[in-house]
C-alpha cells in the first residue's frame, strides 16, 4: 500500500499528490512513470508520469487532472488514504543531451496543460547537464499553469508563457514561439509533452529546420510491461509499445493520425465510466473536488 503523504489542488480539475513509493523515488529517472491503482476490485490500471521525486523522504509526486471514471476516484482520495498499488519506475528513461560525453546544446521544452508536470525533472535535468534551456509553457488560460514557478527556478527569463485568451503571457499557440526560436537559433533538440495534437503540430513546425523533436506519448495503457498490446503505436512504419519502447519517440515519425483514432475507440466506454463514478459520488458534473448536490 501506498500512502498519500500530501495532496493540493492546482485548479479547477488538476491535483497534486505526494505519495511514498521508496524504491521508485530512490530509482526513478526523467521521463519514467508509475501505474496506480485506485480500487483494487473494480478499478482500472492507470498511468501518471512522475513529476518530481524526494528519494531522502521516499515520495513521488504525482500531478494528474480529473478526465476519466480513474482520475475522479483519484481526487477523492486524502492525506492517510493509500493506493492499493503502484508499479514503476516504467518506460525509458528521457536520453538528456550533455550526459554519455555528448556535448550540451539550446534544447526547447514545450509543454501544454498537464504536459508541464512530467516535463519539469526533465527540464531540470537538460539544465543540470549545461544546456541552454528555453521552457514554453501552454494553456487555455492563466488559471490552468502548474509548476510555473518551479519551471521559472529552471528557465528564468527563458520561460515564454502561452494562453489561448491571452490571460497570461502572450496570446497563441506554443507553436508560435517555438517557430521564432528555429528560426533565431541554431536549436539543437525540441521536447513537447501534452495534448497529442499540440505534439502534433510542435513537429510539424520543426520538421522544416531539420530539428530533433522528441515527443512523450501517453496512450491507452493496461500492463504497463509490453504483454498486452493495447499502447501500440507506429514510428517509422514499425509498431512500437509505449510502455517498453517509450514513451519518449522521435515527433517525427509518429503516425499521429494512427495514434489519435486508437485513443479514440473506447470513448463511448470512457465517457459512461465517468458518468457512473459521478453518480455514485453524487456529482451532477465535476467541479473541481467539491462534491455535493
Amino acid at each position: 500500500m501506498n500512502r498519500i503523504i500530501s495532496k493540493k489542488q492546482l485548479s479547477d480539475n488538476v491535483f497534486r499528490m505526494d505519495v511514498e513509493a521508496p524504491l521508485v523515488a530512490r530509482e526513478r529517472q526523467p521521463g519514467q512513470f508509475v501505474i496506480l491503482m485506485v480500487d483494487d476490485r473494480l478499478g482500472e490500471r492507470i498511468p501518471l508520469t512522475i513529476a518530481d521525486a524526494d528519494p531522502a523522504r521516499g515520495t513521488v509526486t504525482l500531478i494528474f487532472q480529473t478526465v476519466g471514471a480513474t482520475t475522479l476516484k483519484l481526487a477523492q482520495l486524502n492525506v492517510g488514504d493509500a493506493l492499493p498499488a503502484l508499479l514503476g519506475p516504467l518506460g525509458r528513461p528521457t536520453s538528456i543531451r550533455g550526459r554519455n560525453g555528448e556535448r550540451p546544446g539550446r534544447v526547447v521544452c514545450v509543454g501544454g496543460g498537464i504536459g508541464v508536470a512530467p516535463m519539469h525533472p526533465i527540464a531540470q535535468a537538460l539544465k543540470a547537464a549545461g544546456n541552454d534551456v528555453t521552457i514554453i509553457m501552454g494553456a487555455r488560460n492563466k488559471g490552468l499553469f502548474v509548476m510555473e514557478e518551479e519551471m521559472r527556478a529552471i528557465a528564468g527569463e527563458n520561460l515564454v508563457l502561452m494562453t489561448d485568451d491571452g490571460s497570461s503571457g502572450r496570446k497563441g499557440l506554443v507553436t508560435d514561439p517555438l517557430k521564432e526560436l528555429c528560426e533565431r537559433h541554431a536549436v539543437d533538440e525540441v521536447i513537447a509533452i501534452g495534448p497529442p495534437i499540440m505534439m502534433k503540430f510542435c513537429a510539424l513546425a520543426t520538421k522544416p529546420f531539420g530539428v530533433k523533436t522528441t515527443v512523450s506519448l501517453n496512450t491507452i495503457m493496461i500492463d504497463g510491461t509490453g504483454m498486452c498490446g493495447g499502447c501500440r503505436v507506429s514510428v517509422g512504419g514499425e509498431t512500437k509499445f509505449v510502455c517498453v519502447d517509450g514513451p519518449e519517440f522521435d515527433g517525427h515519425q509518429v503516425d499521429w493520425d494512427l495514434m489519435l483514432t486508437r485513443m479514440a475507440a473506447f470513448k463511448p466506454q470512457e465517457f459512461a465510466a465517468k458518468d457512473h463514478v459521478c453518480n455514485l459520488l453524487k456529482v451532477e458534473k465535476w467541479n473541481g473536488g467539491k462534491v455535493g448536490r
